[in-house]
């Protein structure tokens, strides 16, 4: 190292991906914290460049490492754009990153709401084409009575129109009598705390209104369970969740009751072996809920929010992925594998799954279902539809809708 002032490091939770645009190529950037909106494309002769931002290297090295892919002595002024442009979109650990989470995070506390962050995107921002859109994804519920009482539905949280068929089938397991349940929906939190549960208080919003938290179970999380419990900035961004209540209006109305719980990912036991209640926090947090669970189950439908398989070129792996088609076929034996321990409610037997190679299947929502296998541990499950689809020409995530007894 030739020394000179240090590079700060690139931040571990950006989205990195390569450029969909045609005529821009290279990586794109973008923070899936939304903390500066900033999307950026590093062209492909500087992608290599972002290696000497790993908190160990100086721009000095940076320098060099230019003069001798340019061949030019007169970087000094790209070394200064570069970095700066990235501490501005706020993709370095540094003072800039520090003061636009605070104000992020400061904003979001003093919301009263929970504003529609998806709105325009994943599904329509305005009332009218958002209730027409979602009346061709699912009609209308069945009237006929069931032979069971449902306490929980799995559906995706991928954008809707890509998951259009497990989301119907998830969500027709439901009845028009369920309206005046309230709905625990358990979402993956892609960005938050490990072996955390992250709470809100705020009423979600989507075009369809406000919705009615039930602050009651919230307040319970938080009395009984002080240690495994945050205050979630990371409910401002997430998508597991909104989906869901978009979904659940759309059938029972705007301010249908919920508790929206982001689950964290379990990842030291995941990576470090044991299981997830091998963390006193996490024991904590799933007896409570089971203790919920049991005292108010005739109130009570749990929703999962979650997704299954991330294979392909967006996720790391070295193939082309394609839905239902070569190595996705493989894929796919092993999500009905673990989707069979989902259905008879063997938690130990399915996170043994989850941890085979560090989960190489790439589940992200392999917490969320293990916290209700956990919290609710009666429940016996019944796959109603299985799927799979390109999110984009390289990749592809799997899902399920599934409904539990």
């Amino acid at each position: 190292m030739l020394g000179g002032l240090m590079l700060a490091r690139l931040r571990r939770d950006l989205d990195l991906m390569p450029s969909p645009v045609e005529d821009r190529p290279g990586l794109l950037i973008r923070d899936p914290m939304q903390y500066s909106g900033a999307t950026l494309v590093v062209p492909p002769e500087l992608v290599q460049c972002l290696e000497f931002f790993d908190g160990g290297r100086s721009e000095l090295d940076l320098r060099e490492h230019l003069v001798k892919i340019s061949g030019r002595l007169d970087v000094g002024s790209l070394v200064d754009h570069f970095r700066d442009t990235l501490s501005q979109a706020g993709f370095l650990e540094d003072d800039e990153l520090e003061r636009l989470r605070t104000e992020a995070h400061q904003e979001f506390a003093e919301a009263p709401a929970r504003e529609p962050y998806h709105a325009g995107t994943g599904y329509p921002a305005e009332t009218d084409e958002l209730a027409a859109t979602f009346g061709a994804y699912i009609p209308g519920l069945p009237k006929e009575s069931r032979a069971h009482k449902v306490r929980a539905i799995a559906a995706p949280h991928v954008s809707p129109f890509g998951g259009v068929d497990a989301y119907r089938a998830a969500y027709s397991a439901l009845r028009p009598e369920d309206a005046d349940k309230t709905f625990v929906i358990l979402g993956t939190s892609h960005y938050g705390v490990p072996d955390k549960l992250g709470l809100t208080r705020k009423a979600y919003v989507t075009p369809y209104g406000p919705t009615t938290t039930d602050h009651s179970i919230v307040e319970r999380l938080e009395r009984e369970a002080p240690g495994s419990i945050v205050e979630d900035y990371c409910h401002a961004v997430e998508h597991s969740i909104e989906f869901q209540v978009v979904f659940l209006q759309h059938l029972f109305g705007p301010n249908v009751k919920v508790v929206p719980i982001l689950s964290g990912s379990y990842a030291h036991s995941l990576y470090r072996g044991g299981m997830p209640e091998d963390d006193d926090n996490v024991r904590c947090a799933l007896g409570v809920l089971g203790e919920i669970a049991a005292k108010e189950a005739d109130r009570l439908i749990w929703v999962l929010g979650v997704d299954m398989a991330h294979m392909g070129a967006r996720y790391g792996d070295h193939f082309e992925a394609r839905a239902e088609q070569g190595e996705m076929l493989a894929v796919e034996q092993r999500d009905r594998a673990r989707i069979a321990c989902i259905e008879n409610s063997d938690a130990q037997g399915f996170w043994g799954m989850v941890q085979e190679n560090h989960d190489d299947l790439k589940w992200c929502g392999s917490a969320p279902i293990y916290t209700f296998m956990k919290a609710v541990p009666d429940a016996r499950g019944r796959l109603r539809h299985y799927q799979q689809w390109n999110i984009d020409e390289e990749s592809v995530v799997s899902f399920a809708g599934m409904e539990f007894f």
